[in-house]
């Protein structure tokens, strides 16, 4: 049984898709990051860095935050969507850091200057408006022969899809994207996706492009 403690993120999706396409059983603790939950003392024992999501395996009493390393960790514990073939492995977690260095914490950027804090500086707004468009970009070359991230549905599908469903706060058009576009459809389409983005927010639905 997995302990799960999230809030309506990407980052907090991209643990609840994992858990819901693993089949794993998992209970939620909610950590509303509107109330600053993130910084009561007994969350901050299992993530010291105050961010969600973070997870404890009752199994084992294994702790752990940082979404990335989550993911890595539900998969080889279980043994889905992360390949034991080295060349599909490592390119899977090759795109998983992707999302992790880049097509993270740039659309955070993105969101908060062209979404929630629209006209307070026009240099940074252009500035991550551009570098959001270039990931885009980026993520829409490697789909062109691919029908998932890595070749195979896996973990970095998982990760990248929760940003990309916020294309509307990154002014982004997935029309423009024809592969992105086909793949989000084909990941909105599953149903351990749309349980996912559930959690913890029941009424969520995901934007149809």
């Amino acid at each position: 049984m997995i302990d799960l403690y999230s809030w309506r993120t990407p980052n907090g999706y991209k643990v609840s898709i994992a858990l819901e396409e693993m089949g794993l059983e998992y209970n939620l603790h909610p950590i509303n990051i509107l109330k600053d939950e993130q910084f009561e003392p007994e969350f901050l024992e299992i993530a010291p860095n105050n961010k969600i999501p973070a997870i404890i395996d009752q199994d084992n009493g294994q702790q752990l935050f940082e979404s990335g390393a989550i993911l890595i960790y539900l998969a080889e514990k279980t043994g889905k969507f992360l390949s034991t073939d080295p060349k599909i492995r490592i390119q899977t977690i090759q795109w998983l850091m992707w999302q992790m260095g880049g097509f993270g914490p740039m659309l955070g950027q993105a969101h908060y200057f062209l979404h929630f804090n629209k006209g307070v500086s026009e240099h940074a707004a252009n500035r991550f408006k551009i570098e959001t468009q270039r990931l885009y970009d980026v993520l829409d070359e490697q789909l062109e022969d691919n029908e998932f991230v890595a070749g195979e549905i896996s973990i970095a599908d998982f990760a990248i899809f929760p940003w990309a469903a916020r294309y509307e706060w990154h002014e982004i058009d997935l029309s423009q994207y024809e592969n992105v576009l086909r793949w989000y459809k084909t990941m909105a389409a599953r149903p351990g996706v749309q349980a996912g983005v559930k959690i913890p927010d029941a009424d969520y639905v995901l934007p149809k492009p």
